[in-house]
């Protein structure tokens, strides 16, 4: 899981290339290609928005798993949680993409970085959120929290009784 919604002011929604071979995150930046297509933001291009769903090529992730799911043998992907972090944009060929604002939990930030409350975000040359405004970066938001383990509500003893879902950064985005 790479991005909680606290709360959103306008999700929408963009097409994606049916021939994308890449990776995004939900909780990466994005931007729109000049072939009208969603992609990770890159430094200097508009970001429109924070992915609300993964690509992945793979459809692998971390909590992937290999079953068998017949006698011949046959082999499927499957996850044991309920987040689901594969290619959420198969079916339907658009991407989820939240903007105008709105107050978002990710992952998918510079965590060489060291951050504090009141900083500037921007996009860095991956779609990643970054506090380093170089390089002709576009500012997207303020942080707001963190960085800080996030609790999954799953039983364990990472935080509060809970397993962590990772370290996560609280975000307050203002892309138009």
């Amino acid at each position: 899981m790479a991005l909680i919604e606290v709360y959103n002011v306008v999700p929408d929604y963009y097409d994606v290339d049916p021939d994308f071979t890449g990776t995004i995150i939900e909780g990466q930046l994005v931007s729109l290609g000049a072939d009208g297509y969603v992609k990770a933001a890159d430094i200097g291009e508009l970001v429109i928005g924070i992915a609300g769903d993964s690509i992945s090529s793979t459809g692998q992730t971390e909590y992937s798993a290999d079953v068998v799911i017949s006698p011949s043998g046959a082999v499927r992907s499957t996850e044991n949680r309920v987040a689901n972090e594969g290619d959420e944009t198969l079916a339907s060929g658009k991407l989820t993409v939240y903007n105008s604002g709105g107050k978002f939990k990710t992952d998918q930030y510079d965590t060489t970085k060291t951050y504090v409350i009141g900083t500037k975000l921007y996009a860095d040359d991956d779609g990643i959120i970054t506090n380093a405004s170089d390089g002709g970066r576009l500012e997207i938001g303020y942080l707001v929290g963190g960085p800080a383990a996030e609790e999954s509500g799953v039983p364990g003893t990472d935080i509060n009784g809970s397993t962590t879902l990772g370290t996560f950064i609280t975000v307050l985005l203002k892309v138009a």
